[in-house]
């Protein structure tokens, strides 16, 4: 009982007061150094993959980058618009923005074909990622042409409008969240403990470290640029891994107490907890980071940024339940026994409640494992293949501006700005760098790509620009498509670009680099982009996974056993996710709009992180069952006990978690709806087909050989007392 958990844990019980003031030090330090040193946020090159980030590049590097715009639709408030008002109006909004700083340059009006509505463009300076912070001025001044034309309406819409319009409302969704994930992890865990100062132990950890993560997260930010996804994560992460390793940890101090009957200190008891619990939430803290780790190799901004969340709250979580969890296990236990001793005083009884030993409703589920493995193990893996089976309808795509909700103001006038205006929906870039010296044939192929274009119906005829470097080395042509950016017509225009025109004009130059960008190539780049990457994370999450089980548990089998089952439970969650997004008969029940697809970080992201959490149930179970084998007891009485004694706790642990997970269902924006929803699916059908029917069964028909290349090698650092009863706790409340 010499490890360094164990040692940690030990000086934790012995400095209770020093532990938690260094803790919640710990926590302002990590806030205040975040706080100084600020986020750093990634780059519009940051996101740059596949043709289309190569071609943006082409062209940032000949200053001719795609300057994010706004428009400002001027309409009559009802009936027919008054032109020369509108005209007024226009003339007032386009000298107001000229004014501006941030403002690059103001287009001409554009009357819509039914001169319902004219039009203002205006260009913002910077990149695109940038285009957020300056937005705010461009809407102050439309507000303010408003006021001066109340007779008419102007409405705003655009990138960084729209951008601006989804932070917003995610962070409404996440206070929302907030709300609803602390009340029920709360009643949870006062389920498990009955007691309501034990209940808060875990939410108040948990909190605390997802404090220290989000500052920790900003020091990480310049290593790995945040994509402003990370918060969210280290959100939904923090708090299911901090309230799971904190009740992995306060069960067994319980049980622990329970046995000693008062023979063993506070501090004593910890000690044994930290010896067989704490180590366990060590192993499936690093299994965490582990696996989270490998999505740095699909070399894409928004999984790095995902991963550094996820690993600093995992790691913070890990700390808080070796350092200031003891210490408060001690002042609560210290306290139980003065209450004890006051009431013995006084010859009252001492008050205690029973400790969890399996009871008769965890005997029953697993009961058909124990009578029937066999039988128990076909039937639930039948089960999870038949939700695998929708996946063979899976269609990936990436989640453009147009599935963003229509409840944010700029996506309606987004709307009205296509409807009126078809010719201005989609823009392909085509961005052609040559040497200077053929930059005549250059300029000449592209005005034959855009006679091409003019002649497919996919392409506005006569809408074509060129615009060419200050050297003469780069030119980017733009192509207007009269379709929306999700349309399967806008995907073959890009796909008539790419395969047919191109490779007739500008790729007969030799010596050319060209590629087309545009916010449709973004969309179709992206995901081919991740399933290039996916065989790669995955065979690497493979073997972290195996690796890291057969680290725990010494056993080969196990390893295996541990991969295929993570397999099986993320796949037949992404089939479920197939199931109800992909197909509009669940719309009402989650108040979504089908989009016919997934998006293309979901599977990536579910893979990732459901392998690394299904690791906290693998070991705790697991690590029950060999401390009984360990200790003598047979296998098959190992898996019953140690299964049947670890149930209630895995079973709190998931509820805390898809409540986590589940409150993300309520977001708008339809990835996190997905995220959320799968992540839950995923949990729970770990918790409850996993680990209750498929593994014990697996673990009842393979017997001894579980264990092999050995019988649970290495001594264990605790021998368990089988046939010691299970006895009362004192009351810590």
């Amino acid at each position: 009982m010499n490890s360094l958990t164990v040692r940690v844990a030990r000086w934790s019980a012995r400095h209770p007061w020093r532990a938690i003031v260094g803790w919640l030090a710990f926590v302002v330090l990590c806030l205040g150094v975040g706080s100084a040193v600020g986020t750093h946020s990634a780059k519009t090159a940051d996101y740059r993959v596949g043709e289309a980030g190569r071609a943006e590049t082409l062209a940032a590097q000949a200053h001719l980058e795609r300057r994010s715009t706004e428009q400002v639709l001027i309409s009559a408030r009802s009936g027919e618009l008054d032109r020369r008002a509108a005209e007024t109006a226009a003339k007032d909004l386009t000298a107001r923005m000229k004014r501006l700083p941030d403002v690059a340059g103001v287009a001409a009006p554009l009357l819509s074909k039914d001169h319902d509505i004219l039009m203002v463009e205006v260009s913002i300076k910077g990149e695109e990622r940038e285009a957020d912070a300056k937005v705010h001025a461009l809407v102050a001044q439309t507000e303010a042409v408003q006021k001066a034309h109340p007779r008419l309406l102007l409405q705003e819409t655009g990138s960084a409008s729209t951008s601006k319009g989804v932070d917003d409302q995610r962070d409404s969704d996440l206070a929302l969240s907030e709300k609803i994930t602390l009340p029920v992890t709360l009643v949870t865990l006062l389920l498990a403990f009955g007691s309501l100062t034990m209940a808060a132990v875990p939410l108040l950890l948990a909190l605390s470290s997802i404090a220290a993560a989000v500052g920790l997260s900003m020091v990480a930010s310049h290593l790995s640029p945040d994509t402003g996804v990370g918060t969210n994560v280290i959100l939904m992460i923090g708090l299911a891994v901090g309230v799971d390793y904190t009740l992995f940890h306060l069960k067994r101090e319980r049980e622990e107490r329970a046995r000693a009957g008062g023979r063993l200190s506070s501090e004593a008891l910890v000690e044994l907890a930290a010896a067989t619990s704490g180590r366990a939430v060590v192993v499936s803290g690093l299994a965490v980071v582990a696996s989270t780790a490998t999505l740095y190799l699909a070399s894409d901004v928004i999984f790095s940024s995902l991963a550094t969340g996820t690993i600093v709250v995992v790691l913070v979580a890990v700390a808080s339940s070796l350092t200031a969890l003891p210490a408060l296990l001690v002042l609560l236990g210290r306290r139980a026994e003065r209450r004890a001793a006051r009431r013995a005083a006084h010859g009252k009884p001492v008050r205690r409640r029973d400790v969890d030993s399996g009871g008769r409703m965890w005997g029953a589920l697993l009961r058909p494992a124990s009578r029937h493995p066999l039988a128990t193990l076909c039937l639930s893996v039948l089960a999870l293949l038949a939700l695998v089976a929708p996946l063979a309808g899976l269609r990936i795509t990436e989640m453009s501006r147009d599935t963003h909700s229509r409840e944010i103001p700029a996506m309606r006038v987004y709307d009205r700005l296509n409807e009126a205006f078809p010719e201005q929906r989609v823009t392909h870039e085509v961005v052609v760098r040559a040497d200077a010296a053929r930059s005549a044939e250059v300029t000449s192929a592209l005005h034959k790509l855009a006679e091409l274009a003019d002649a497919d119906r996919l392409f506005v005829a006569g809408a074509s620009r060129i615009r060419t470097s200050a050297d003469h080395r780069t030119g980017v042509l733009e192509l207007r498509v009269p379709h929306l950016g999700n349309s399967d017509e806008a995907y073959d225009s890009l796909d008539h670009l790419r395969d047919t025109y191109l490779p007739a004009t500008v790729g007969r130059i030799d010596g050319a680099e060209y590629g087309v960008s545009g916010d449709v190539a973004r969309y179709a780049d992206y995901p081919a982009h991740q399933n290039s990457k996916l065989p790669l994370v995955l065979g690497a999450l493979l073997l972290v996974t195996f690796a890291m089980t057969v680290f725990a548990f010494r056993s080969v089998v196990l390893g295996l056993i541990g991969v295929v089952l993570n397999l099986l439970s993320a796949a037949a969650a992404l089939g479920l996710l197939v199931l109800v997004f992909q197909g509009t008969w669940a719309e009402g029940l989650l108040d979504f709009h089908s989009t016919g697809s997934i998006g293309s970080r979901v599977p990536l992201f579910l893979f990732v992180i459901l392998f690394g959490l299904s690791m906290d149930y693998q070991v705790f179970v697991v690590s029950r069952i060999r401390e009984a084998v360990l200790a003598g007891v047979p296998t098959r009485q190992a898996v019953l006990d140690g299964i049947r004694r670890s149930a209630s706790v895995v079973t709190s642990a998931a509820v805390v978690m898809t409540t986590v997970f589940t409150s993300f269902v309520f977001l708008h924006i339809i990835e996190m709806k997905q995220i959320g929803f799968v992540l839950a699916a995923a949990v729970l059908l770990d918790a409850f087909v996993v680990r209750i029917m498929i593994l014990p069964s697996a673990m009842l028909l393979l017997g001894e050989a579980s264990w092999w290349p050995g019988r649970g090698a290495g001594r264990p650092a605790v021998r368990m007392d089988q046939a010691a009863p299970e006895l009362p706790v004192v009351d810590v409340r």
